[in-house]
């Protein structure tokens, strides 16, 4: 695939390059222009469409967007080069020879590069709001812009690539669909979030997961409550889903308190029926002593404004009874603590649970950049929110510690800033996940 895309550069920027450069050759004989317009237009409308077998068009696009602006990169180069030896006299022409060449040369390149950045700016989920505005800022800054543009190219080339080798690879086991378990697969979302078919908590995994063969179903329940009353509302919600597939039991795969809430639910003898296994993802089964500290030390009226603020804007966005700080004194060690000794684990359903670190701050998006060195001081090794010591729970553990020095934070284990991470793909981790609850006949 890299070698596709090497070679789709090279012959894209030698004919911008040469698109670029080559006034003097219609200055002196017009008739070239029947061969340099089509090219022109090919260069600029379809080159990079050719590139990779992705049939995904938004893929395509950033595609021919970064293979635009590879050509932009290299032509720049070649016409730098080209303009000083016309200028230094090597290459023999006058003055307004220099001056229309120049100028051609400028439009010319203006046009690559604008169709290239407007294509990267539209499709591309890789490049981030920080790079677009280094982008921009950096835009009329000699030398600056070569810099950021250098590094926008790098985002979008890996991007192009990599989707279109999940794309492949899905494409190439689609008959199999591993992810089709016997059970349904129900997706429980932390505190402080809801689903929404908009800003979807689990990013581009559900539709992976779909996509090899998944049902899909999510928990519907409100963003802060207890974890007594967020037990009850999934009870309910699996009760309804048992109805909707016609199927008598759901695999759960439950992400930060949403485990608590799953193992609460357990308790119920008429709910765990219903349940074939549980998976918990950065769960704190053990609480945060951070969330200690932070229930402690903070003064009485400053909770209740910040509680109040939440509440007030989550009633908004469809919570009918949202509690902040209930849902925040339920992750406090002593909390947990209290829990375990009810919530053990139950025959007839497979538990387990999957863990994460984040090695550095700066490996996390805000807040979690920020909690990470306090959770850090409270708990030690952390995701940016929850402890290593707080993961593990049921028959099965898994800790993800990849090899780069960035490890993975409390949001990428769901994919909440739909990030490609160098060493960890969230979305091939989770149909590996189902895959092995599929064969454990689940």
């Amino acid at each position: 695939m890299k070698k596709r895309f090497i070679i789709s550069v090279i012959i894209n920027s030698i004919f911008a390059s040469f698109l670029s450069n080559c006034w003097l050759i219609i200055a002196t004989k017009p008739s070239t222009l029947c061969i340099i317009v089509p090219l022109f237009l090919v260069v600029n409308i379809i080159s990079g469409f050719l590139t990779l077998k992705t049939e995904s068009f938004k893929n395509k696009v950033c595609c021919h967007g970064t293979v635009l602006l590879f050509s932009f990169y290299i032509s720049v180069i070649v016409s730098a080069i080209y303009h000083i030896l016309l200028l230094t006299g090597v290459l023999d022409t006058s003055i307004l020879g220099y001056s229309l060449s120049a100028i051609y040369c400028i439009c010319i390149n203006a046009v690559v590069f604008w169709n290239g950045i407007i294509c990267v700016y539209l499709t591309s989920s890789q490049l981030g709001i920080k790079i677009r505005v280094i982008g921009i800022i950096c835009g009329m800054i000699p030398v600056a812009n070569l810099i950021a543009l250098y590094f926008i190219i790098k985002a979008t080339a890996k991007e192009c690539i990599f989707e279109t080798e999940k794309e492949i690879l899905n494409k190439s086991r689609q008959d199999e669909r591993i992810c089709a378990t016997k059970y349904p697969i129900l997706l429980v979302h932390g505190v402080f979030f809801r689903d929404s078919k908009y800003l979807n908590y689990w990013g581009r995994i559900p539709k992976e997961l779909e996509d090899n063969g998944a049902r899909i179903f999510y928990g519907n329940h409100q963003s802060a409550a207890s974890i007594e009353d967020s037990a009850q509302e999934l009870a309910n919600r699996i009760n309804e889903i048992i109805k909707i597939t016609g199927e008598d039991k759901v695999n759960i795969i439950a992400h930060s308190k949403g485990g608590l809430d799953c193992r609460y639910a357990l308790l119920n003898p008429e709910t765990a029926a219903h349940i074939a296994s549980l998976t918990t993802i950065n769960t704190p089964h053990r609480g945060c002593l951070f969330a200690d500290a932070l229930l402690n030390k903070f003064p009485e009226k400053t909770k209740n404004k910040v509680a109040s603020a939440y509440n007030a804007t989550l009633k908004k966005f469809g919570d009918k009874s949202p509690d902040f700080l209930t849902a925040v004194s339920s992750l406090t060690n002593e909390h947990c603590q209290q829990l375990n000794s009810q919530l053990t684990t139950t025959n007839g359903v497979f538990c387990q649970s999957v863990g994460s670190i984040l090695k550095k701050a700066t490996g996390g998006k805000f807040p979690l950049n920020f909690s990470y060195h306090l959770v850090k001081y409270f708990d030690g090794k952390n995701d940016g929110l929850v402890s290593e010591n707080s993961f593990k729970w049921g028959e099965n553990y898994i800790l993800l510690t990849p090899k780069h020095n960035r490890g993975i934070s409390h949001g990428d284990m769901i994919d909440l800033n739909r990030e490609n991470i160098d060493g960890f793909d969230v979305r091939e981790f989770y149909v590996n996940l189902v895959y092995d609850l599929k064969k454990r006949g689940f």
